[in-house]
């Protein structure tokens, strides 16, 4: 499964669907690529093949990024890889 992750300007938390393939997940990267330097906002509306009834529709002037990214079965505690999270438990010198 590949994640396409839509970084909005002033949110702090990404819109994103998946795709099983992938090409259709380079395609849907494509996509946004395109509409993001075209010279006007394009309406962007895009669905999640994980979730059927999610739909998506995001003017391309607001977004600031576009991440792709395969998600693994290796990650046990769910979270996206390359965010560190740090426990604020006692810790012993």
């Amino acid at each position: 499964m590949y994640t396409i992750d839509l970084i909005l300007k002033l949110s702090p938390i990404p819109l994103s669907v998946q795709r099983k393939e992938e090409d259709d997940a380079d395609s849907v990267y494509q996509t946004i690529i395109n509409a993001m330097k075209a010279p006007t906002p394009q309406l962007l509306k895009l669905t999640c093949e994980k979730q059927p009834d999610k739909k998506i529709a995001v003017f391309s002037d607001q977004i600031s990024a576009v991440i792709v990214s395969e998600k693994s079965g290796t990650s046990p505690t769910g979270r996206t890889a390359g965010f560190l999270s740090v426990g604020s438990g006692d810790s012993e010198s």
